[in-house]
């Protein structure tokens, strides 16, 4: 208009202005082009995109035009019409998720061989401490696990707890044996390698953050809820626990909820108070009054908040839990995580192969963008839990569905 041009034109042309700015025209698609519009059903603004890609694909064809969305219909509708489609890529943390990193490394069966050179040990309390130097120390995280497990030979677990800045030495301390039932977290103790590691972490008062992810029946929940309550109710290390996950149903929506905030978050928390029964009857000596009073100590210490209100909120001294984060946004991730305060733990579970959110991906998931930013901070750890130890249903349906 400050050029002058009459406004019947100004859908037929582009042009730049004085400062260089670029103006984009819009154009009404003629009926000739319309043709796809016509054939799929109205009212649907996905059928219009659709028509749309038809129409500049009609009317450029000496370019290549893609329609770009992270919409998995959408793709499938447009490549059975012959359009071009693909995903968006650019929010995607891996290219594939089977090389996420996994908080372990396995040492070869000739590691001492290569990596005994000058080689340091000592003790600190209940830990032992190597100094090592090596080929293998440059591939290693701040915090991952190491397992040597060999046959007629001693095997190793250790945590790497400090990597030279040249990448030539680190220091790998070894870890308390949660399989012991001496060392038992609430009664809990670990029944696999994956496990033990776990309790390790959630039990480390270095670690700030934790993530595990798991299959079904891996033990994420019954291993947090367990350290939780051992370093909330037995060693004070925490005020309360702060749990909390996204609300996406798996099937249709069942409405409204009456109630308080934590009255309205109960039918989403099954997990949580499965655990909970598992963890209070776990003590077999206890009478019934015993498990009552102890049933009404954690729920004075365990909140439920939903994750709707977190914004602007301040955990000091808490343990937040973020269940299911596999649904939840690099965004809406990096919300809850920056609510901690002073003397705060969070910890994030989840299952990447069971994400209920729409336009999410194992790839785009904030769980998984949070373990690949966090993968070398010294206050965090990661942990994949393989081994499913629910029921052999659980772990048969694992492998074969």
């Amino acid at each position: 208009l400050e050029q002058g041009i009459p406004l019947n034109t100004l859908n037929k042309i582009s042009f730049t202005d004085q400062l260089g700015r670029l103006f984009f025209q819009t154009q009404l698609i003629s009926s000739s082009d319309a043709e796809l519009i016509k054939a799929l059903p109205v009212g649907k603004a996905d059928n219009q995109i659709l028509g749309i890609v038809h129409a500049m694909q009609t009317q450029h064809q000496d370019r290549t035009v893609v329609l770009v969305s992270k919409d998995i219909n959408m793709r499938i509708k447009a490549r059975a019409l012959g359009l071009n489609a693909e995903d968006y890529f650019n929010d995607q943390v891996i290219d594939d998720v089977d090389v996420l990193y996994d908080g372990q490394f396995a040492l070869p069966v000739d590691f001492w061989e290569h990596h005994s050179k000058n080689l340091e040990s000592w003790q600190e309390g209940a830990y032992t401490y190597y100094r090592v130097q090596g080929p293998l120390v440059s591939q290693w995280s701040m915090n991952e696990y190491l397992y040597y497990e060999h046959p007629d030979t001693t095997p190793l677990h250790g945590q790497v707890v400090e990597i030279d800045p040249t990448g030539r030495s680190a220091v790998i301390r070894t870890l308390i044996d949660y399989t012991n039932p001496k060392h038992g977290v609430w009664g809990i103790g670990a029944r696999n390698r994956e496990q033990n590691y776990a309790l390790n972490v959630l039990m480390d008062t270095n670690i700030d953050f934790v993530t595990l992810l798991g299959q079904a029946g891996t033990g994420k929940t019954l291993l947090t809820i367990a350290a939780a309550l051992q370093q909330t109710l037995e060693m004070g290390r925490f005020a309360e626990v702060i749990i909390t996950r996204a609300t996406v149903a798996v099937g249709e929506d069942i409405g409204f909820l009456p109630g308080t905030e934590e009255e309205k978050m109960t039918p989403w928390m099954g997990a949580l108070q499965d655990n909970l029964e598992v963890l209070i009857k776990g003590d077999a000596h206890a009478g019934e009054w015993a498990r009552a009073a102890t049933g009404e100590l954690i729920k004075n210490k365990v909140k439920i908040k939903a994750m709707s209100f977190m914004r602007g909120r301040t955990f000091v001294d808490k343990l937040l839990v973020i269940d299911e984060a596999q649904n939840l946004t690099p965004k809406q991730m990096k919300t809850l995580i920056t609510r901690a305060g002073s003397g705060t733990k969070v910890v994030c579970m989840g299952n990447l192969s069971q994400i209920d959110t729409p336009y999410l991906t194992e790839a785009s998931s904030g769980l998984a963008y949070v373990v690949e930013h966090f993968k070398n901070w010294p206050h965090s750890a990661h942990i994949t839990l393989k081994r499913g130890e629910r029921s052999r249903l659980a772990d048969f349906a694992n492998e074969v569905l």
